[in-house]
């Protein structure tokens, strides 16, 4: 059989799109610490010396953006004028509107609602059409892909050297890149290889970079027995990265959805979760996509389990649950898709309620991925319906 290898990326939170999604989230997490119902789509950009905060919001309460802006950049270690980007002196500028209306009739009373007005949980629409997908496997104890799974480990790692002080050279842009490569049976077998470009200060010499990073990043994250001789290790490629962060390349929230969900491995509807309260379904029904897949999977149903859900706008059911299990399932594709609609009500108004979406929980999130977070406790990473699933490889 042939080698079968999957590569996934992760990015850090210095990079310039998470910067920029980490702001939006923050913003987002302000105005539901002060109001449970605000309505939030907040999108930034940033560039050299700027943040530009953009969108709709409609909320009775005040949120100091500027502020919000900058303590965010701040916690993310841009705090020196050498890196070329600082809290203290970029710019932010700000243009909010309300959300449109003609969105909001949808939103704040769902087409059954309309019709019928008996069952509060229709009460809100989908906030737009579109698909969502969850995923979930067994490669590693969190369910996740294994590629992108250790891919946010190493960038999470580059974070904490940096701001630990283990490596003061390291500065907050950076980049994270692992090939997996699968055996005949398809279990995680080997890395083939593992790419790392971290920002740093002009002063440290390349020979020095590679070793620091192999030694007390790579090392640490990686187990020994998944790398061997024939394992390509690349740090710091093109020799020199000093110049990083929105200075070396200009942010733009949602422009890393694949890292944020499962690093390709899966299908992607396409919309990207940062800035956006929980009545877009772009964020809610993909977290509740990846809270149903990963209790299949925990329930032994599946190995591997990916579930795609599409809405209407301003309708509250959706249009169609999809499940795939690639050969892997203990029960039949369209068996598992009855249980689903069975036990978990897909209406937004439900998913919000059953997960707790209307708390200030999004901030950690925009960075090192939404899923397989064993750092957070995030509720759509809960397995708390495997057992009732297990119920159903016995009826």
């Amino acid at each position: 059989m042939a080698k079968r290898v999957f590569t996934s990326e992760s990015v850090t939170e210095g990079h310039p799109d998470k910067l920029c999604d980490q702001i939006a989230d923050a913003i987002l997490d302000c105005f539901l610490t002060r109001d449970k119902n605000a309505r939030v789509a907040c999108e930034c950009v940033a560039t050299t010396g700027m943040v530009l905060v953009m969108g709709e919001i409609s909320s009775d309460c005040y949120v100091d953006i500027p502020s919000t802006v900058r303590k965010t950049v701040e916690e993310i270690g841009y705090t020196k004028p050498e890196y070329g980007f600082d809290y203290r002196t970029c710019a932010v500028l700000t243009t909010i509107d309300e959300q449109s209306p003609d969105i909001a009739l949808g939103v704040d009373k769902s087409l059954e609602y309309k019709v019928d007005g008996a069952d509060p949980a229709d009460l809100i629409g989908a906030g737009d059409q579109g698909m969502m997908f969850g995923f979930a496997c067994d490669e590693t104890p969190e369910l996740m892909p294994a590629p992108i799974s250790y891919a946010h480990r190493l960038t999470k790692r580059l974070a904490e050297v940096r701001k630990s002080g283990l490596l003061n050279w390291v500065r907050p842009d950076g980049k994270a890149q692992v090939s997996i490569e699968y055996n005949d049976n398809g279990n995680v077998g080997r890395c083939e290889a593992i790419v790392i470009s971290t920002q740093h200060d002009a002063a440290i010499s390349l020979d020095k970079l590679r070793s620091d990073i192999t030694e007390y990043v790579i090392k640490p994250v990686i187990p020994e027995d998944l790398i061997d001789e024939n394992t390509k290790i690349y740090v710091n490629p093109t020799g020199r990265f000093v110049v990083g962060g929105p200075v070396g390349d200009s942010g733009l929230t949602g422009r890393k959805i694949i890292a944020d969900t499962y690093g390709g491995m899966a299908s992607h509807g396409g919309g990207s979760f940062s800035g956006k309260d929980p009545t877009k379904v772009d964020r809610s029904a993909a977290y509740m996509a990846r809270y149903i897949a990963k209790n299949v999977v925990a329930a032994g149903l599946a190995k591997r389990c990916e579930i795609e859900i599409a809405y209407a706008i301003g309708v509250a059911r959706p249009v169609s649950v999809l499940v795939r299990t690639e050969g892997t399932g203990k029960l039949p594709d369209e068996k598992i898709t009855e249980i689903i609609n069975r036990e978990f009500d897909l209406r937004p108004a439900k998913i919000i309620s059953h997960l707790g979406l209307r708390s200030p929980i999004y901030r950690n999130t925009a960075a090192y991925g939404h899923f397989g977070r064993p750092d957070l406790d995030l509720p759509w990473e809960r397995i708390d319906m495997a057992d009732k699933l297990k119920t159903y490889l016995n009826a």
